[in-house]
């Protein structure tokens, strides 16, 4: 009982709902679920810290503070909340994509799926990760999709578990001066790596940040031991 009390009140202070109050109203159990995508293909970010986020309003309250929607490494995002009307939009200046912030309305009665379009700056494709020995090489094509953003780096990072990015890794390795088409290279050598000497699976996936902005594209995990 506790609990639905603490949730409910939580969950008025976010949305601010009209008469909210101590009613032990049963947690929610609609969803949202969905996808950020570009050309119909999901957006890789990174995923842990909660660093790349959308946001949840809903008219007619007094305040309209936003839910957080926190989007996973893999561009999905899932909340359970309250069948009602929304606007979903991406955060403000939070992302690798334009900030355009267009409003995608869900009308929630139960279960929504939803893909929240962006136009990233720049693309990664053909990614190809391999470990020979001790030794990682990559190859990886970059394209600009929006003009008059300048690339900061690219990062190639190697984690033990399927959760990896710049901030959740084993071994990594920033690439600088780089420009757009297919870049090959021979990036990391492994085998001091602790993780790689103990015989670990490990997963590996590359990242490009622009110049600017807070959060880079990145590309799928992949499995490279």
């Amino acid at each position: 009982m506790m609990k639905k009390i603490l949730y409910t009140l939580s969950l008025c202070s976010v949305l601010t709902m009209t008469g909210c109050g101590l009613d032990n109203r049963d947690e929610p159990e609609s969803t949202i679920r969905g996808r950020v995508v570009y050309d119909g293909e999901p957006v890789g970010v990174r995923g842990t810290g909660e660093a790349v986020q959308l946001q949840l309003f809903q008219d007619g309250y007094e305040l309209r503070n936003p839910v957080p929607v926190y989007v996973t490494q893999d561009g999905s995002f899932e909340i359970k909340i309250f069948d009602g009307e929304y606007k979903l939009v991406t955060r403000n200046n939070n992302g690798p994509w334009v900030n355009d912030r267009d409003t995608t309305v869900v009308r929630l009665q139960g279960m929504a799926n939803v893909d929240i379009e962006v136009t990233p700056l720049f693309t990664l494709s053909n990614v190809a990760l391999s470990l020979s020995g001790g030794s990682l090489s990559a190859s990886f094509q970059v394209d600009q999709v929006t003009q008059g953003w300048d690339i900061d780096y690219a990062t190639i990072v190697v984690g033990r578990t399927l959760f990896v990015d710049d901030v959740s890794y084993t071994a990594r390795r920033d690439l600088r001066d780089i420009d757009t088409g297919v870049l090959t290279t021979e990036l990391l050598d492994l085998t001091e790596n602790a993780d790689f000497k103990n015989g670990r699976a490990l997963y590996a996936r590359v990242g490009l940040r622009a110049a600017g902005k807070d959060q880079s594209i990145y590309s799928q995990v992949i499995k490279i031991r």
